[in-house]
């Protein structure tokens, strides 16, 4: 319990508490009002993939390896932080990672290096990459917002809920680019699907209206979305976000790809004619930039994706 209330008064740490799973009567009468205190038979599995769970903090006085095994498993398949707290291992330096060694996976308590600069860094050329390239882009959102309202009837800018950062929701912007009553087609069109897994798309969409058809290809259509990463709710690069009712149909291991912010784009976005990869392999790419993030490596995909503009070969 005294773990726990240094959680809520160390306020700097960034912490809040959305559940505790415990059998103590002393720690659930003493929290109990304020957060939700559940059994230790709790199916753990089932919180962290439904809630929006940033990390998992083991505390127990009397450590588990099973117990320490089985959690971090859960944790790692879909790139949930877990902490081991204890005596032996402070909350500032030690997590616990599942590491391959011999092909046999072992459990392995280790120190990382952290990469707390290059996150920082990332986090401000968004910010302020962001907020000069909505002002600087200024006259170009004009001059597309007049076309599409001379093209068709309808609102200027379309926005749909999407999920982002381990399953928040949150509007992602862009320019309208089909007909108003786009969602009602769609249901006559699901037969017509040309991408598998939960994903919808076809060649020649008749939803999309003439100009749509322009923003589509020069990827401008997209340009609202600044703004989803000026509020800080997307990134400039990374996974694109995904409709609701895509993640429940997600397979365990592809819900991985939420454990970092959103993109306007990323590995998936500028490769040739993207629309042909099949799903499995665009959430294998996704996984694959997780894994293998570095700030240079956004660089390269910023440009690049600066050619694809220039080029439509994404497409």
């Amino acid at each position: 319990d005294v773990f726990i209330e240094r959680l809520q008064a160390e306020k700097e740490w960034g912490f809040k508490i959305e559940k505790i799973l415990t059998n103590s009567k002393l720690i659930s009468n003493k929290f109990g009002d304020n957060i939700p205190v559940h059994r230790l038979q709790t199916d753990l599995r089932e919180i962290i993939d439904t809630a929006v769970i940033d990390e998992v903090i083991y505390s127990k006085g009397n450590m588990k390896s099973e117990e320490i095994k089985e959690i971090t498993n859960l944790c790692n398949e879909v790139g949930v932080i877990f902490r081991l707290q204890s005596q032996l291992s402070p909350l500032r330096t030690l997590k616990l990672q599942m590491e391959a060694l011999n092909d046999v996976n072992q459990l392995s308590l280790a120190d990382h290096p952290s990469n707390s600069i290059s996150q920082f860094l990332k986090y401000v050329s968004d910010l302020y990459f962001s907020f000069f390239m909505l002002i600087l882009l200024f006259p170009v959102f004009l001059f597309i917002a007049i076309i599409i309202k001379i093209d068709s009837p309808g609102p200027v800018f379309f926005k749909q809920e999407r999920i982002g950062l381990r399953g928040r929701k949150f509007w992602l912007y862009k320019f309208r680019t089909m007909v108003i009553n786009a969602e009602e087609v769609l249901e006559k069109l699901k037969e017509k699907n040309e991408m598998d897994g939960p994903v919808f798309k076809i060649k020649d969409d008749p939803r999309i209206t003439k100009v749509g058809r322009f923003l589509r290809k020069s990827g401008l259509d997209e340009l609202p979305q600044l703004y989803n990463v000026f509020k800080g709710e997307m990134s400039l690069i990374g996974p694109r976000p995904p409709l609701e009712k895509e993640v429940k149909q997600y397979k365990r291991w592809q819900l991985r790809r939420l454990s970092v912010k959103p993109g306007i784009t990323c590995t998936w976005q500028i490769i040739p004619n993207r629309n042909s990869v099949n799903f499995e392999n665009w959430m294998k790419l996704d996984l694959q930039y997780i894994d293998n993030w570095s700030l240079s490596k956004d660089i390269r995909l910023f440009f690049r994706t600066i050619a694809t503009f220039f080029t439509a070969t994404g497409h």
